[in-house]
């Protein structure tokens, strides 16, 4: 909750007291109505006729007068006696202690840039600014006091009734303090008067619903947030301590850091509050924390004064850690100490931006006190700079004497003089020329085009403070020093931060050096500027430090969180087969014609497996297919050179012949079953292969039925069966057991044909490119049939194994189809069972090993006596009388 000071009339005495903003609010609007710490004074005839001051607080300021004026809020010293809550006691009882020097530099570059827009032509020509300047010394009742202050000006009385006339101020510069602003904008909005920050981070100043006067020329702390994040990301540090100071400032930082860091990846290792008193005993357990932490960074968003017994215990038990400061503390000079050198060596912090002020330090050092009480802040100042007073009573008293002449040299102070590292006081110049030039569109509104009511536009001699806010969301200019100055729609300034490194110097004392820059305006990927060679690292071989939970997980693995800890910790477990993992967070699964490479990063094409004439298998069966090929062709050479021999003629040479013609066929087809799959290939490798066994088997048993029939037909009782077995009836028989094959595969290719097929699921890294079979019950029916043939002319060879010597063709008949027999029983587990391109191979050397199985069961006795021993290529030898040898 805002506090204000609510107001309450008790007889002709008006008190404040610090109260809830949601308190009272009609009595506080009614009250103020007439302006602040007025109260109405009776007239001689009883009436109202006039409103008084009636009393003000004392306050430590500076004062110039102008058409308008510009207040401003301040930290000139940092100890405050604090009376009780009323107005002015004695003027020589102070309030403020101990200067803070930076601050008082920052209210005189308020006063600086005031005086270099009233010399600029071109900027509010004909206008004069004035300013209202006041010490806050850092407490809230004083900074809403002064608050109050500038709001109800410094008229001791006003005849008007209404109390009406331009309001004293235009706008307020301040308060650098997030709690500050905060109470003091939900005072301010209730006179519409804008307050431009240029030191209140906090990202809830951004809601402009609750602060729609709001304006602040430093980034707040969403866009510092972002950048903490900036450099977090640069180093990869993903597992980071958060300690933030027990105020709005670190509260409301860290909430926003919470939301971000896992934006990117990031964990909170531990999350710690300093306490807002010095509380030893909860100190030591913070710094316990760190100590058992696996985290070697901690972010601290912090006020000086909450950090400092934090950072003198760190010292004492030399905690090295590599710290990242916020802007609060990245360059205060508490810190940079070369007590506190050897622990906070190499932090890295956010800075506001820099910038050049031209002129100011003359400015400065032009400084001279005066004898208005109203610009008592100078005469406080140049008491604590010199060590003397300019009252001769507190002079003896207090400074051993030492009067305050006002023409001590400002030059011996060389801090007051460094105008190096203007930051705050950077931020006050753009603040006051934000509200110089938003007063110089609204002065430059040309009548009838203006944003008020019936297009008007405001006038000087009735100015109002809301006015000035149409003008101050449209601010866009740019600095001496090159900085663009403009408002988002949330009153924030453009995202800029310096980044600096604190380093060591030889003379001993601890400078935050320059070592990058955030900016928000620049492009993607850009937006951080950092020069690691300027940063010296408090850690072994002078390299940042390694501060993830688990290490990153190594290319095709997946992460596992831990159990009950946060997502940066996790195991890293590998992906299956055919997975892969890019973004480490799951295993995605590759298309079905692809497969993970070995290192399961990539997704590759499976390989594409088929039985080739490459592959040294697809070779040696290619080649036995076509000797065998030639074996035939060389048996059918030698049978028809010798065609009328009695060998060959004995062996029903018709019949020879067409089996040497199907073997040779058979050998032949065995080349379908080899190359790429297509799908002529892939129709023709069946029907040609069952076909051309067919033939074969098919002549090989009506060979069979002739030898038994011839030896039926040798004796008397079956002298005219052979007429039932001539040539013709031969022929017929072998054409008819062949078309039935022939249709066989004709009903097969008309209604399920093979065709080309990539198979997946023999083995998931490889696409077997296969023949589909299309329907099993036809290639089960071709194969049955040939099978059916084979042991009809088995059996029939078998029964006339024991014929007379003479017709002993019925031995090699029978040898023949055992082998067949055997080799295509044997064929069909080791085909179901073959995988992939092994199948292939399988069904090639069935019909391989069965080729030769018959050619060399049928053909070879019968080459070996035409070609070895023709002397037994006789009829009288083949019918058993051959006269023996002497």
């Amino acid at each position: 909750m805002s506090p204000f000071l609510k107001r309450t009339l008790t007889g002709d005495h008006i008190y404040l007291a610090e109260m809830q903003l949601y308190v009272c609010p009609f009595l506080f609007w009614k009250l103020l109505s007439c302006s602040v710490f007025l109260t109405f004074l009776r007239s001689s005839s009883g009436g109202l006729d006039s409103c008084k001051l009636r009393k003000e607080f004392r306050l430590l300021g500076m004062h110039k007068d102008g058409d308008v004026i510009i207040g401003g809020l301040y930290e000139v010293h940092l100890i405050t006696v604090f009376p009780e809550l009323s107005f002015m006691i004695e003027p020589e009882q102070p309030w403020c202690y101990e200067l803070y020097m930076d601050g008082f530099k920052t209210a005189l570059a308020m006063a600086f840039t005031i005086d270099e827009i009233n010399r600029n032509p071109n900027l509010l020509p004909n206008i004069t600014l004035g300013y209202h300047i006041y010490d806050n010394c850092i407490k809230l009742g004083v900074a809403l006091r002064a608050a109050m202050a500038l709001i109800s000006g410094t008229e001791k009385s006003i005849s008007n009734l209404n109390c009406s006339g331009s309001p004293p101020m235009l706008g307020v510069v301040g308060d650098p303090t997030t709690t500050h602003s905060i109470a003091m904008s939900s005072v301010l909005d209730l006179f519409h008067m804008p307050m431009v920050s240029y030191f209140a981070t906090c990202s809830c100043l951004s809601n402009k619903q609750r602060y729609p006067f709001f304006f602040r020329t430093i980034p707040s702390d969403a866009f510092q947030v972002r950048a903490m994040m900036q450099i977090l990301k640069h180093f990869g540090w993903t597992w980071v301590g958060l300690i933030v100071s027990n105020d709005d400032y670190g509260l409301n930082a860290a909430q926003s850091f919470h939301q971000d860091i896992s934006g990117y990846g990031g964990c909170v290792a531990f999350y710690e509050i300093l306490p807002r008193e010095k509380d030893m005993d909860e100190i030591r357990r913070i710094i316990h924390v760190i100590q058992t932490s696996t985290s070697n960074v901690i972010v601290v968003y912090s006020n000086e004064a909450d950090l400092m017994p934090l950072m003198d215990e760190v010292l004492h038990l030399n905690v090295t850690r590599q710290w990242i400061a916020s802007e609060a503390w990245s360059l205060s000079p508490v810190f940079l100490t070369s007590r506190l050198l050897p622990v906070l060596r190499g932090t890295l912090g956010i800075a506001v931006r820099r910038g050049e002020i031209e002129g100011l330090k003359e400015f400065l050092l032009s400084l001279r006190p005066d004898d208005d009480p109203s610009n008592g802040m100078v005469r406080t100042f140049w008491e604590d700079m010199f060590k003397c007073r300019f009252n001769h009573a507190q002079a003896e008293t207090e400074t051993g004497g030492t009067v305050c002449t006002g023409d001590e040299d400002l030059t011996s102070n060389q801090e007051y003089g460094d105008v190096s590292e203007l930051r705050g006081s950077y931020n006050v110049y753009k603040a006051v020329y934000a509200l110089a030039h938003a007063l110089h569109e609204l002065l430059s509104c040309v009548p009838g085009s203006g944003p008020f009511g019936g297009h008007s536009c405001a006038s000087l001699h009735n100015l109002q403070p809301w006015q000035l806010l149409y003008y101050l969301h449209r601010v866009n200019f740019t600095t001496s020093y090159g900085d663009q100055v403009s408002f988002d729609e949330n009153g924030d300034a453009l995202a800029i931060y310096d980044i600096v490194s604190w380093t060591g110097l030889p003379d001993g004392s601890v400078k935050g050096r320059e070592v990058g820059v955030v900016d928000e305006s620049q492009p993607a990927g850009k937006v951080l500027r950092l020069d690691e060679d300027k940063i010296l690292w408090n850690f072994e071989n002078n390299k940042p430090p390694h501060s993830v939970c688990s290490e990153p997980c190594p290319p095709g693995t997946r992460k596992a969180t831990k159990k009950g800890l946060p997502v940066c910790c996790f195991d890293c477990i590998p992906c299956a087969d055919g997975e892969i993992s890019t973004d480490f967070i799951e295993c995605l699964k590759c298309p079905l014609d692809f497969w993970s490479n070995p290192e399961k990063t990539h997704c590759v094409p499976k390989e594409v497996e088929f039985l080739s004439y490459e592959d040294p298998l697809g070779i040696s069966l290619s080649t036995a297919s076509l000797l065998g090929a030639c074996a035939c062709a060389g048996v059918l050479v030698v049978f028809a050179h010798h065609r009328h021999t009695p060998v060959v003629r004995a062996n029903n040479s018709e019949l020879s012949f067409l089996i040497l013609m199907s073997l040779k066929l058979c050998f032949l087809c065995a080349l379908l079953f080899i190359g790429q799959p297509r799908l002529w290939t892939c129709q023709l490798r069946h029907a040609v292969f069952g076909i051309s066994f067919v033939l074969c088997v098919s002549s090989i048993l009506v060979k069979t039925v002739v030898v038994v029939a011839v030896f039926k037909a040798s004796k008397p009782e079956g002298q005219g069966l052979m007429k039932w077995f001539g040539a013709p009836q031969q022929r017929g028989s072998v054409l008819i057991l062949t078309a039935f094959q022939v249709v066989i595969c004709a009903v097969w290719l008309s209604t399920a044909s093979p065709a080309p097929h990539k198979n997946t699921n023999f083995q998931s890294s490889k696409i077997v490119f296969e023949c589909a079979v299309g329907s099993m019950a036809g290639f089960a029916t071709l194969l049955g049939y040939i099978g059916l043939l084979a042991a009809v002319s088995f059996l029939l060879a078998f029964l006339a194994r024991n014929l007379p010597d003479t017709f002993n063709e019925a031995k090699f008949i029978t040898f023949s189809m055992l082998i067949f027999c055997a080799v295509w029983i044997a064929f069909i587990p080791a085909y179901v069972s073959s995988p992939g391109k092994y199948a292939d191979a399988v069904e090639i050397f069935a019909i391989l090993a069965s080729s030769f199985g018959l050619l060399i069961s049928i053909f070879a006795p019968k080459c070996y006596i035409i070609l070895l021993h023709p002397e037994r290529n006789t009829k009288k030898a083949l019918m058993g009388r051959t006269p023996a040898k002497k």
